[in-house]
Formats: structure tokens, C-alpha cells, sequence
């Protein structure tokens, strides 16, 4: 018996665990879809491969489980690049399936439909590795790699281009038997070492990053028993759950974070790349580490980079916070650390932040279960200090790492797709919705009462107030935004303008009202005016 390379992969997708995909059919793809009508899996559409790419990124971080795209060769390709950046700079897993010009015509620039001079080196650069298809055979053992990756390294998007004459070829039957991966545990001797050093340290500190979401209970147990304070990044907001008293949240870039960590003797920093984006968002080098310093990523290459440790680890995460526990002692006594550098960040009273704390109490107050996903705007800025959620996965954006535009919008609905019980809403400035307005249909299309909080401020007003700093003229970002209201009835969405935290609130109560997206309109100098001294 046979089936064609198609079916074979959507019967191995199927078998990993892939009940999603996300796409716009070709021409060069329709083999793909007479495969998926036969099975299972749910395909959405998005309407822009760079919208697919977004909501498969969003799907996985709400989620922890990859979904797949089917692109189409050459411009399909060239669209998703932006999303496969942005879930490479975070670690995010994706599969991306794409079609490729006919074998016999590879890299012979005869102008064939789509053709580009080498599609597989132009996505290497946003993939953990990419591969072209040259035997339908070999396709169990490439899926396998992918998983793997997924699974047991650092992951993030996976490229598989198959030729279109390979997509309907005919292939072996084969039962597909997925490969469990078990990601890397640390070395006993260097877990000996850690306790070791964190037993003995007077002014320990945590640095937690987005390698600790898969196991919140540890980490959180790990940083109680060790009783030091815990500085953690944009990707691993709510990893110790709500209001922890030893959660400093992703304050590293503001001085009091800044004074405490200069001051840990020892320093344990867990799955965190100690990357610009979580530690300095001022651009000034002022992150110093003068401890000890134990790093653990399962990336090895990331145990070199941008700060020095006297102890590296490969492994997984919570592989070594298991461990670690095992090897401490079970009493430490409390310090105040914590609490003096909350008290003297004062994050509530600083006058850039303070405008936005009526925002996210509101936000807490009506939807405390939701999943907040952002693009790059004011209240998402402020949210990456200001947000304390109950569990990992409820908060990630796009507005620092690699840091695209367009985000906000399809990654929630990525988001609503994977955790359907969960209230999801959408953090947006009216210039980033602007890049992806089509999506909008995509979100009526699915049903799903998504909150689309547009953070209207006519243009760009973080490059605003950045070229106004460096006294550069502001050309390019005062925009006039189209008109939501005329927008949402356009698209079939409710629509509600708020201007200050009780309409908001009220808003966001309606949201399961019915079944169909809102937009909600925030004037924002109307807001900022009102809460700004």
C-alpha cells in the first residue's frame, strides 16, 4: 500500500500532536489541503502568511504546544519571515511547512512561478535549521528532528520546504511512532557545586527567564526555600504567580533592580539568554553582575554570552531546579531585601508608569483569568513593569526582542485557538493594528469573543517622543487613524469607545456577551491627561 507524501504528513503531524494549522492555499500548496480535508486537523486562515506565522506564535506561548503553517513558495515565504524572526529572538516553537519550486528547476533562475534563488538559504536565518525535502521517505526522520528540537533544545521555528512535484508523490506506508524526547538534565556535580555555593551565599539572587514557564511550581518552591528575591523576565511573567512577595518582576534595567543585583554575592540566573531587552532597556550597559554567577540554559552557545559565569549548566530548566531543591538545605532564613528594593522601585508612583496602574487594575479586576497579548504600545511598555499575573503564558508581546509590529492582533487569536476557556485580549496601539487591519476578518471569522484594546494615540508615539529626546524632527509618525467604529461594523465586530477605567471596565464585563470580537477605542491623551499630575 502507499499514500502520497501529503498524507504522510498530516498523518505524522496528527501523530506529534498537531491539531492546528495555519495558512493561505496556492497553488502550490493545494496538495496539502486535498490531504487535509481527509483528517483531523483544523485549518485557519489568516489573510497574510506574516498573520499566520503571528497566530502559530501566539498558539504555542498560550499553549506550550507548536501548531503548524502551510506557506506558499517564494512571496508566502518572504511574508512569514517577519514571525518566524520574532518567535526565533523568544523560543517559541513553530512549524513551518512550506511548498518549493519542482526539483529539476532548483536554483536555475528560469523565472518559474515563485521562484526564489534559494528559498531555503533565505529562511536559515529565522530558523533553528531548515531543510529541503528530496525524499518523501525521509520524511518521518525530519519530523523527528523537528520535534526534537521542540522538545529537547532551545526552541524555536523549523523550516521544511517539499518541491511540488514530491507533495502528491507516492511514499511507502508507514505508522508513525513519534520519538519521546527527554530534554538534558544537569551534571550531579555541579548541582553539588550550586547548593554549595547558594547554601553558603549571604545575598543570593534568582534571575528567572522564559526557560522556567514549563515548571512554575518549582521555581516557585526553589525561590521560597532559597528565600531570595527573584528578578523575572517579560517571558516569564507569572512563573511565581500573583503579587509573590519575592517577585521583583522585570524591573533590571531601573536602579533599585540594578543596586540589588550588583550587590548578590551569588547569582543564579535560569533559562535567560541575559539579553538588552529584559536587562537594559535604557541602553546604557548599567546591568552588573560582581557575584558569582550560575547559569543554566539548555542552549550551550547562550552559557557564553553577554554575562560570564563561574558555573554553566546545559539542561533543562526545571530539570535543575528539581534537582537543586533535592540538594539544599530545607531552612534559610528570610531577608529584606526584597521588600526594600520593591519599596524603593516604587513603581506605582513613578510618573511614567503611574497613568497605566488604573489601566492594568482594571484590566485584573474584570478578566483576572485572561491572557494578555501585546504589541509594541504605551500600556504594553508599561504592563512589562506594572502586570503581575497567576501563571506563565497569560503575558507576552512583541514589544521588546525582536520587537515587529503587527503582532498583537493574530497572536491573541493564536492564543484564544489554544486555551479557548480562557478570556483573551489584545493589547494594541492604533499604529501597530494598522499593520495587520485584515486579520480583523480572520477574527470575525473564528467567533471567539477576543478583546481588541486599541491604545489610540494618533501615530507612533514611542518614535514621537524618542526623536522629540534627541531633538530630531518628527516626520513619519503622526498618522490619522481610520475610524474603528466604521471599522469594527465593516468587519462584523462590536465596538466601544472608553475613555477612562469605568468604562473600560464595563466594557470588558460584556465580553462574553456574544460571540464575535471588540474593539475597544482608549483615547489616550484623554487618559494620560487624566491620571498625569
Amino acid at each position: 500500500m502507499s499514500q502520497t507524501c501529503s498524507q504522510l504528513l498530516l498523518r505524522l503531524l496528527a501523530s506529534y500532536g498537531v491539531d492546528t494549522v495555519f495558512g493561505i492555499p496556492g497553488v502550490h500548496t493545494i496538495e496539502l489541503y486535498r490531504a487535509l480535508g481527509d483528517n483531523s486537523i483544523q485549518h485557519i486562515a489568516p489573510r497574510h502568511e506574516q498573520g499566520a506565522g503571528f497566530m502559530a506564535d501566539g498558539y504555542a506561548r498560550a499553549s506550550g504546544r507548536p501548531a503548524a503553517c502551510f506557506i506558499i513558495t517564494g512571496p508566502g515565504m518572504t511574508n512569514i519571515a517577519t514571525a518566524m524572526g520574532q518567535a526565533l529572538a523568544d523560543s517559541v516553537p513553530m512549524l513551518v511547512i512550506s511548498s518549493v519550486n519542482r526539483r529539476n528547476t532548483l536554483g536555475r533562475g528560469q523565472g518559474r512561478l515563485h521562484e526564489l534563488p534559494n528559498q531555503q538559504q533565505t529562511l536559515a536565518g529565522v530558523s533553528v535549521f531548515s531543510h529541503t525535502l528530496h525524499d518523501p521517505a525521509a520524511l518521518p526522520e525530519l519530523m523527528a528532528r523537528a520535534f526534537a528540537t521542540f522538545h529537547g533544545a532551545r526552541p524555536g521555528p523549523v523550516h521544511i520546504e517539499i518541491p511540488i512535484d514530491l507533495l502528491d508523490a507516492p511514499v511507502a506506508e508507514h505508522c508513525p511512532h513519534p520519538i519521546e524526547v527527554f530534554p538534558p538534565a544537569p551534571a550531579p556535580a555541579a548541582i553539588a557545586r550550586a547548593a554549595e555555593w547558594l547554601s553558603q551565599a549571604e545575598r543570593p539572587l534568582l534571575l528567572l527567564g522564559g526557560g522556567c514557564v514549563a515548571a512554575p511550581e518549582t521555581a516557585r518552591a526553589l525561590v521560597e526555600r532559597l528565600q531570595a528575591p527573584a528578578l523575572t523576565t517579560i517571558n516569564a511573567k507569572g512563573v511565581l504567580g500573583l503579587d509573590h512577595p519575592l517577585d521583583l518582576g522585570a524591573t533590571m534595567s531601573l536602579p533599585a533592580a540594578r543596586r540589588l543585583a550588583a550587590n548578590a554575592d551569588v547569582i543564579l540566573a535560569l533559562g535567560t539568554e541575559l539579553g538588552e531587552t529584559d536587562y537594559d532597556l535604557v541602553f546604557d550597559g548599567g546591568f552588573h553582575l560582581s557575584g558569582r554567577l550560575i547559569r543554566v540554559d539548555i542552549d550551550p552557545q547562550q552559557l557564553g554570552r553577554n554575562q560570564a559565569a563561574e558555573l554553566a549548566m546545559v539542561a533543562d530548566a526545571g530539570e535543575m531546579m528539581t534537582a537543586l531543591l533535592e540538594a539544599l538545605p530545607k531552612h534559610r532564613e528570610a531577608d529584606d531585601r526584597a521588600t526594600a528594593t520593591r519599596n524603593a522601585l516604587a513603581l506605582h508612583e513613578d510618573p511614567d508608569l503611574a497613568p497605566y496602574v488604573p489601566f492594568y487594575a482594571t484590566l485584573r479586576a474584570a478578566l483576572p483569568e485572561a491572557i494578555l497579548v501585546g504589541d509594541s504600545t504605551g500600556p504594553v511598555y508599561a504592563g512589562n513593569f506594572l502586570a503581575s499575573l497567576p501563571a506563565p503564558r497569560r503575558w507576552f508581546n512583541a514589544a521588546t526582542g525582536y520587537g515587529t509590529l503587527g503582532y498583537g492582533l493574530p497572536a491573541a487569536l493564536g492564543a484564544t485557538l489554544a486555551c479557548p476557556e480562557r478570556p483573551v485580549v489584545a493589547l494594541v496601539g492604533d499604529g501597530g493594528l494598522q499593520f495587520v487591519l485584515g486579520e480583523l476578518a480572520a477574527a470575525r471569522d473564528l467567533r471567539r469573543p477576543v478583546a481588541v484594546v486599541i491604545w489610540n494615540n494618533h501615530g507612533y508615539d514611542e518614535i514621537r517622543r524618542y526623536m522629540a529626546m534627541h531633538e530630531i524632527p518628527q516626520l513619519g509618525v503622526d498618522l490619522a487613524p481610520p475610524d474603528f467604529a466604521c471599522l469594527a461594523d465593516a468587519y462584523t465586530c462590536r465596538y466601544k469607545a472608553v475613555g477612562g477605567p469605568a468604562s473600560l471596565g464595563e466594557a470588558l464585563t460584556h465580553l462574553d456577551d456574544e460571540n464575535s470580537p471588540l474593539l475597544i477605542e482608549v483615547d489616550a491623551q484623554a487618559w494620560m491627561n487624566a491620571f498625569q499630575e
